[in-house]
């Protein structure tokens, strides 16, 4: 098993090279110049072309990439240039509120949506299959963000149960913490509990036609026991995997909702640092999230052995 997991981390480091270089390629393919955004609007031209050469971004792009690969190798992420620290030091100090809103969004979506999956198979063809289907549909179909703004208007201004913004951290005690995040992680589960239900019901669907399911109602077990034990339990490979991607999707999805509810988390790091042009710390944020994506595959993986006895890492 640890060699397995040794491997497939040795695996990823194409991927992450190659992650590292495209948000190099990029940064730089976009409009603007940090230098200008640096110098301010009543800077010379001489002042610009100083702080381009000090920042070596008058050099060409791929002795840039070769010198920023290079510090990579060594662990230096860069410094950024919006923030004036390092971007390290900068991601982790976001990152709890990113975890934050991802994890509780996950412990949404899961239950919820593997519940609602069960159901709609179990009643397949039913108008309670089409109203959870229904109601799947809807939460994939509208933006989160609308939804963010309805639900602000009606649970913060109106109704006044949850703040509309911000964020309290757990040293100031679970209640707090609870309060700042179970809005925005509910709007931001809604449109994967819809994917998770569509995926869990499709699963199910194709494993409740199955021949021993037959016979384990033939021999008159428990509807439910027939339907968690045999059923569910067999579909659970898709629904891990779909599980993996849905908790990838939410650790790098959550700029729109951070946006929204003023969360100083990583998303809306990337978006400040997008305006202000701040090459070394949308890249080194971008390759700080494609190396979690790579861990949650890797956990995936590990989780087929817990789920499927009959999977075997040699």
């Amino acid at each position: 098993m640890a060699r397995n997991v040794i491997f497939r981390l040795l695996q990823a480091i194409p991927v992450i090279v190659l992650v590292a270089i495209l948000a190099f390629v990029l940064m730089h393919m976009l409009p603007g110049d940090p230098a200008v955004v640096m110098a301010g609007p009543d800077a010379s031209p001489e002042a610009i072309d100083k702080l381009r050469h000090q920042l070596g971004l008058d050099r060409p792009i791929w002795e840039q990439l070769i010198a920023w690969l290079g510090n990579l190798a060594r662990g230096d992420f860069g410094q950024s240039l919006m923030l004036n620290q390092g971007v390290f030091s900068a991601v982790i100090a976001r990152l709890p509120v990113t975890l934050s809103l991802a994890l509780l969004a996950f412990a949404i979506t899961v239950p919820v949506g593997i519940a609602l999956g069960i159901i709609a198979a179990y009643y397949r063809n039913t108008w309670i299959d089409s109203a959870v289907m229904g109601v799947a549909l809807i939460g994939v179909s509208i933006p989160s963000f609308w939804i963010a703004i309805i639900s602000v208007i009606v649970f913060s201004v109106e109704l006044r149960w949850l703040p509309s913004s911000g964020y309290a951290p757990l040293s100031q005690g679970f209640g707090p913490w609870l309060r700042s995040m179970v809005q925005p992680a509910a709007i931001l589960a809604l449109f994967q509990i819809g994917y998770l239900a569509r995926m869990t019901r499709s699963s199910m669907l194709d494993v409740l036609d199955q021949d021993y399911i037959r016979t384990a109602r033939a021999k008159g077990l428990n509807e439910w026991v027939t339907i968690g034990k045999h059923a569910f339990r067999n579909s659970l490979m898709s629904v891990v995997t779909v599980s993996g991607i849905i908790l990838s999707l939410l650790i790098g999805g959550s700029v729109v909702i951070e946006q929204v509810f003023a969360l100083p988390g990583i998303g809306r790091l990337v978006v400040q640092g997008i305006m202000a042009r701040d090459y070394p710390l949308i890249q080194g944020t971008m390759l700080l999230l494609g190396f979690a994506f790579v861990l949650v595959n890797v956990c995936v993986d590990l989780a087929y052995t817990l789920v499927d006895p009959r999977v075997r890492y040699d």
